[in-house]
């Protein structure tokens, strides 16, 4: 089994996606939303590239989420922390969520055969089913500014770990892998101090969003694999 890893959504292509297992991660905040309505019992989760798109995906009875900037978007029910979406709030509900990077991250990945979502919260569970495919693996970090973020990084970092112990055939790992590899067994043992330390944990800290990013932090807290089935995001 191969396994990629892009840095940025700014550095993927289409192409690479192709007959392939994708997995998307953006632990600041998306991937981290979405694995945690999905635990919360929502029904799908519906992701939308812009805002205008967002507006248009709607339903009746459908709850309308995201953020620009990491601020909740006006006039939207909910925004993109993980801790706002409740059973009470989301359970039964279908979500459309639009967010600066990790919903344009979902949309980039979409000519794979299968699209996980990935966080530090439910890596374990998302490494075991990316395996259960029998496809090579490319994971995308969404990243922030269309730059590199260290904690998709070590997301990244994590699941190639799993990967590795879980599987009974040779995993190999290109260079950036290697090196997200590298980084999550150096800081294995300070994820949250690494996590509050990168630029967007810095950018959420002066925002007063530090229980946000304890909560993205966490490791292995769900087994839900969120995975995309026509346009919405399902239980795998």
């Amino acid at each position: 089994m191969q396994v990629q890893v892009i840095s940025s959504v700014n550095e993927a292509s289409s192409a690479r996606f192709q007959h392939k297992t994708a997995i998307v991660i953006d632990v600041l905040r998306a991937s981290s939303t979405i694995v945690s309505a999905m635990a919360a019992g929502a029904a799908c989760i519906i992701p939308a590239e812009t805002v205008m798109e967002a507006r248009a995906l709607q339903r009746s009875g459908d709850l309308l989420c995201g953020e620009r900037f990491c601020r909740k978007i006006a006039g939207f029910d909910l925004g993109n922390s993980p801790l706002e979406y409740t059973e009470a709030r989301v359970a039964g509900k279908r979500v459309v969520l639009t967010t600066t990077n990790g919903t344009r991250a979902i949309v980039k990945a979409l000519r794979a055969d299968y699209v996980l979502t990935a966080a530090l919260l439910n890596a374990s569970a998302c490494a075991k089913a990316s395996l259960e495919l029998r496809r090579d693996i490319v994971m995308l970090c969404a990243g922030s500014h269309d730059e590199f973020s260290i904690e998709d990084g070590l997301c990244a970092g994590l699941l190639l770990d799993c990967l590795r112990s879980l599987s009974s055939l040779p995993v190999e790992i290109d260079d950036f892998g290697m090196a997200m590899l590298a980084l999550y067994r150096n800081r294995r043992d300070s994820v949250v101090d690494t996590v509050l330390g990168g630029a967007t944990g810095r950018r959420l800290l002066k925002l007063g969003m530090r229980k946000d990013i304890e909560a993205c932090s966490e490791l292995d807290r769900f087994d839900t694999v969120p995975r995309l089935s026509g346009d919405g995001l399902i239980r795998g």
